[in-house]
């Protein structure tokens, strides 16, 4: 008998990676239906079979002083002070919110001259680039430019001209000739990504890779293509909106509480230095159901205006919508409203609203939450200069919470003369800046209550 041994079928889940010999109806791993297709397997390549030489941990090279710094301060801020050499960054985010303008600007800013990047595009031609750089009146000396899918073709390319930075727009449009799947599929997306990965850690060349995100706002393709890459940023923002927020959801060389604050204009996007007066330069003054709340994002404390509306609903049962806080935090917050302090509210309906398209997720945001809420439902204004942060309980107390001394030196610096804030977080505070700053310590709702909306 001749002939070889027929291989047998691969199945893999287009959501998470999960590979399977036969075919199944849902997916073990993460639960999706319907999400298993047959793949074809990659052709094995003598080249990636290379062995590495080890060499001892004191005479590697690499130090926290080589970064490449790119010159556009929100984003170094948020890579933790510049690229890693050999690092791979992921950026994600909706269509039209900006990506290949951040890349654009950000391969201007390294090309001055002395250096060289390449920026490959699967999805547009030499002229749409041409023409949104005019736009950005971006001068394009140092910028090669590549219209090329094929993984093995950027490579070589790479190799011949050894830029300073290699952008590849989109990962989802690359493909590897030795993967017979279609582009975009999750065996060429994940074999994509591990050559570029390959010639990112050999080479110590930076790569950086636009990724396309689903419906759910989820970066498109398996979610191993997100372990693999050393930082994934997430463009966050809504296309009405002039503010665009960079933020970090992994990061192997720096925090992954960061966020890099962009305006949006005709020219590109522009850093925004002082994000808490941004946000708040439209504030309402004397309106009920506003009130500011100083948030920490990595080491920036940044000031937002909580907005909330409190109106009798026609229905049997209040709607909740929040925007920019979690809802289930505000549903929470309701529950604890009417349970501790006897308030109606299961019959209004409630809108939350975090002005400036930012989106807040610690528990400090729970006493601005309910403030807000207060304040609507009483028809009593909150004082304009006055902030409020802590984390509320289950059983109506305030708690603490961290980085308190950071939030009031903020609040005092533009401006603010009063400092609502958890009774616990008052005995652990150092020190009033200069004196002139009222602190107000309560212990629970009922006190906050008597506090701020009594008489």
């Amino acid at each position: 008998m001749s002939g070889s041994k027929k291989e047998r079928p691969l199945f893999i889940c287009g959501q998470c990676g999960y590979e399977s010999r036969k075919w199944l109806g849902r997916c073990p791993d993460c639960g999706q239906w319907d999400s298993l297709s047959e793949q074809k397997r990659p052709i094995s390549s003598s080249a990636r079979r290379s062995v590495a030489t080890p060499q001892p941990l004191a005479g590697s090279s690499g130090s926290g002083q080589d970064r490449l710094v790119t010159g556009i301060g929100e984003l170094d801020r948020v890579l933790g002070g510049g690229i890693v050499p050999g690092a791979m960054v992921l950026i994600g985010g909706d269509p039209g919110i900006g990506k290949s303008t951040l890349i654009l600007q950000l391969l201007a800013a390294l090309a001055d001259g002395q250096r060289k990047v390449l920026y490959v595009t699967g999805e547009e031609s030499a002229r749409q680039i041409r023409m949104r750089a005019d736009r950005l009146q971006i001068d394009d000396n140092g910028i090669f430019l590549a219209t090329e899918n094929c993984v093995e073709s950027i490579i070589t390319m790479a190799a011949d001209m050894s830029p300073a930075l290699l952008a590849v727009d989109s990962i989802q449009t690359m493909f590897s000739e030795e993967v017979g799947s279609a582009p975009g599929s999750v065996t060429q997306v994940r074999e994509s990504t591990a050559r570029l990965l390959a010639l990112a850690k050999s080479t110590e060349l930076p790569v950086l890779l636009v990724g396309h995100v689903t419906k759910d706002g989820a970066i498109a393709g398996p979610r191993v293509l997100e372990h693999m890459v050393d930082a994934v940023l997430y463009f966050e923002g809504d296309r009405g909106q002039v503010f665009r927020i960079l933020r970090t959801v992994k990061n192997r060389f720096g925090s992954t509480n960061e966020i890099g604050v962009f305006e949006m204009k005709e020219a590109g996007l522009a850093e925004v230095d002082n994000p808490s007066a941004l946000f708040l330069a439209e504030r309402p003054v004397n309106v009920p159901g506003s009130v500011v709340m100083p948030s920490v994002e990595g080491t920036r404390p940044i000031l937002v205006e909580v907005q909330a509306l409190v109106s009798p609903s026609s229905l049997g049962t209040g709607r909740r919508t929040a925007i920019g806080a979690d809802p289930q935090r505000l549903a929470l917050l309701t529950a604890v409203l009417e349970k501790k302090l006897g308030v109606t509210l299961f019959d209004h309906d409630i809108f939350l609203n975090i002005a400036g398209g930012i989106r807040i997720d610690e528990p400090a945001l729970d006493l601005g939450v309910v403030v807000a809420l207060l304040s609507s439902l009483f028809e009593k204004v909150v004082a304009p200069t006055t902030v409020v942060c802590g984390e509320v309980g289950l059983a109506g107390e305030i708690r603490a919470v961290g980085q308190m001394d950071m939030r009031l030196r903020e609040a005092d610096r533009l401006g603010f003369k009063t400092f609502l804030m958890p009774e616990s977080s008052r005995r652990q505070l150092d020190s009033v800046p200069n004196g002139s700053m009222e602190v107000i310590a309560v212990r629970s709702v009922q006190a906050l209550v008597e506090e701020l909306f009594q008489g």
